[in-house]
């Protein structure tokens, strides 16, 4: 490992007696921000088209959308215990890959993570019904569809991570995270959050896929045939690249169509990061603990680009 980037250290009982904290730290709320950003991309698109925003609803549609990936990323534990991909990944780069580690560790039962998960479910269900009567029906097929692409990622018998959807599942699932979050406000559904939320979805993929290189090996023996599995190393490289340009195609489609303004050509330095990130993982695409500061470079692109397009967005900077 590059000493130059030092990672943290996983997770133990002794470390973390609290169990309240326990819980918190299940939910990997370190990389719940992503989902952060993207509700205030929802949140700038309305206010671009003239919609006062409503602070009362807009904070419980973000803490709806974090609970919503917390309970993601809890069942995600959950069913990759089950499948054997966490206990057998030795090449993981924690805390990125590999899992919380919380049921390999001792700190979670399997029975206490899977009620977690549920309870979290649950708590949006209840949270969703509470919005939806606010903002209107609409919203009931987003937060659906939400819910049901969280949870087939990963659950048995759907697992379409396993089945090479993974990819699939991110790009819809954060967009409608952006669509969500305008929808509260605006009380209907317009063009301008899917094509503002699509760059920001792809380069959120992008993490996703990534961070299934230092997976990869763990991940075939327990049957999980993503792409990153499916592609022989340097073909998933280039798939990270096409990645990366589709997203900034999105956009750049989006301003050429008037859908975004001229200013929002200045979002594409936020996708610089990834340019740093893909020339490391077509280098080191066969040595993955080599692997850590692309994957923070990527994190950091999705991040950049949806904050710098909101503040656009925001200020109202037109053509």
């Amino acid at each position: 490992m590059n000493t130059a980037f030092s990672l943290p250290l996983e997770p133990s009982p002794e470390g973390l007696r609290n169990p309240l904290l326990r819980y918190v730290l299940a939910t990997r709320p370190a990389f719940l921000t992503i989902t952060l950003v993207g509700c205030l991309l929802g949140l700038a698109t309305a206010w671009s088209s003239g919609v006062a925003l409503n602070a009362g609803l807009a904070a419980a549609t973000l803490l709806l959308a974090l609970l919503t990936h917390a309970g993601v990323n809890v069942l995600n534990d959950y069913y990759d215990h089950l499948n054997g991909t966490d206990a057998a990944n030795t090449g993981r780069i924690f805390p990125y890959t590999g899992g919380s580690r919380f049921i390999q560790n001792g700190l979670m039962t399997p029975s206490q993570t899977l009620s977690f998960g549920l309870m979290l479910f649950a708590l949006v269900i209840v949270g969703g019904l509470w919005l939806i009567a606010k903002s209107g029906m609409g919203l009931l097929w987003i937060g659906f569809a939400g819910l049901l692409i969280g949870w087939a990622y990963s659950a048995v018998p759907l697992k379409l991570n396993s089945r090479g959807l993974g990819e699939v599942c991110v790009a819809t699932g954060f967009v409608l995270i952006v669509v969500g979050a305008d929808f509260v406000q605006r009380g209907a559904y317009i063009t301008l959050p899917w094509l503002t939320g699509l760059p920001y979805a792809l380069l959120t993929t992008n993490i996703l896929f990534i961070n299934q290189f230092p997976d990869r090996e763990a991940d075939a023996l327990a049957g999980k045939r993503h792409w990153v599995v499916r592609l022989v190393p340097e073909q998933a490289a280039v798939m990270y690249v096409l990645i990366a340009l589709a997203a900034a195609a999105a956009l750049g489609a989006a301003v050429i169509a008037h859908v975004l303004p001229a200013w929002a050509w200045l979002s594409l330095a936020g996708m610089l990061p990834s340019v740093v990130a893909a020339k490391r993982l077509l280098k080191d695409c066969r040595r993955s603990s080599e692997l850590a500061p692309a994957i923070k470079a990527t994190l950091l692109s999705a991040h950049m680009h949806a904050v710098v397009l909101a503040v656009i967005l925001v200020l109202g900077v037109r053509n």
